[in-house]
């Protein structure tokens, strides 16, 4: 009689901690999910910057090897080619990237900031591709919104939380 109601006690405090599992998976879950998203938005930053950067080297290869003048680029062309160069990410590249290109006289010359004032102001970019000897630099700025809260503290220098990722390529221009 006493082990019947032995087990019969242990079955009712076994039974309460069936749901225990699904209580346990809820608390976890959540920040299980906010990190994965986190990961994935990272890795996508990433790769957008690898790209980003490719894309640069490659078009700012026009300028240093004289097609760009031969081709009669403007601002506006150039950043189409640019946009070309930027793979699957090309669809929206037009509205995201922003371009500057000009000449320096040095290589340790100090550019201005467009994003020194926690907006970006482009109002100080040029397009100047150069003449054949001189030092060219090509910066371009790519603004990629961040969805992970954490992530846009960390990465972003704007006030709206986007990323602003950059590439830049500097050279002398060859002799054409």
């Amino acid at each position: 009689m006493q082990s019947r109601r032995f087990f019969r006690v242990i079955k009712r405090r076994r039974g309460a901690e069936e749901g225990s599992a699904a209580v346990e998976f809820a608390i976890v879950a959540l920040p299980f999910c906010f990190m994965m998203f986190a990961v994935l938005e990272l890795g996508l930053v990433f790769v957008i910057d690898s790209v980003l950067e490719n894309a640069v080297i490659s078009t700012g290869r026009l300028i240093r090897t004289g097609q760009a003048e031969q081709q009669g680029l403007t601002a506006s062309t150039f950043k189409t080619k640019l946009c070309a160069n930027m793979s699957i990410f090309s669809g929206d590249c037009s509205s995201r990237a922003y371009v500057d290109v000009r000449t320096i006289t040095q290589f340790n010359t100090t550019l201005p900031d467009p994003m020194a004032t926690g907006t970006f102001n482009n109002a100080s970019l040029t397009y100047n591709q150069g003449g054949t000897g001189t030092i060219t630099v090509v910066r371009v700025w790519y603004k990629q919104p961040l969805l992970t809260p954490f992530l846009s503290q960390g990465l972003s220098r704007l006030n709206d939380g986007s990323a602003m990722l950059m590439a830049v390529t500097a050279f002398k221009n060859e002799p054409w």
